[in-house]
């Protein structure tokens, strides 16, 4: 691949800072250019260095990782970024990888496009994440804590502890999701309905995104990972969250 290196670019808009992290110069204007024109304040950078050092100094609302970069790919970018922050990633990933899809998906984005993509349905895309976003912080005067086998999630700080009273990392498609399992106990909620109370309708367009949320959300919360006693899956229905909720 060649390395393509461009000055970083930014443009004077009025909504919510977006970081593209893309190394083909063609491609990262053309985002630009769509973000811009939908009302997002768009950043480009074309490397793990150049975004390492913007985002020691400024903060954005969301970022779009381009898989094939050069040095440190956007899959290793997305795990490290996860490790320190919540910031909501949509993965960029070459038509037909799936592997790519789905590693994004397991290491923390929270959605994901595929080139060549449809502007107007990333622009969808990020006003979705950004939705939920704003949401959660809309909300923080109004729903209390919820507890389950000893877990408290919050609504209100968007905060998962576990019954010894450790903050769990949560990527913000788990934590609506969780959120959304919380609110429904002993219901069989099928992906469909997992989608429409989690993400408002809007999330990657195949089903298999659930499914890899949900096998996170697992890892996180389930005593015994491989007996699945919080998160059941019902055959040819979807899921069901078992433990007893309460409010406090």
């Amino acid at each position: 691949m060649q390395i393509l290196e461009y000055d970083l670019v930014t443009f004077p808009v009025t909504n919510a800072r977006i970081l593209c992290v893309e190394d083909d110069a063609d491609i990262a204007r053309m985002l630009a250019e769509v973000l811009q024109d939908s009302g997002f304040r768009p950043v480009l950078v074309g490397s793990a260095v150049q975004m390492d050092a913007l985002l020691k100094r400024e903060s954005f609302d969301l970022i779009v990782l381009d898989v094939m970069l050069p040095g440190e790919d956007g899959l290793s970018i997305c795990r490290r970024l996860r490790a320190s922050s919540s910031i909501p990633i949509i993965m960029v990933t070459a038509r037909g990888e799936d592997i790519d899809r789905i590693l994004g998906l397991e290491l923390g984005a929270d959605d994901y496009v595929t080139k060549p993509f449809n502007s107007r349905e990333l622009v969808a895309r990020i006003r979705a994440l950004l939705r939920r976003v704003e949401s959660g912080a809309a909300a923080r005067s109004r729903p209390r804590p919820l507890t389950f086998a000893g877990w408290r999630i919050n609504p209100t700080t968007r905060e998962l502890h576990d019954p010894a009273g450790v903050r769990i990392t949560l990527t913000g498609a788990e934590f609506d999701l969780l959120l959304a399992f919380c609110r429904n106990p002993g219901q069989v909620l099928s992906r469909e309905q997992l989608i429409e109370q989690a993400f408002g309708g809007l999330i990657a367009s195949v089903e298999r995104s659930i499914d890899v949320h949900i096998s996170r959300i697992r890892q996180k919360i389930e005593p015994d990972p491989k007996d699945r006693s919080m998160i059941k899956t019902v055959r040819l229905g979807g899921y069901v969250f078992t433990p007893a909720v309460e409010q406090l």
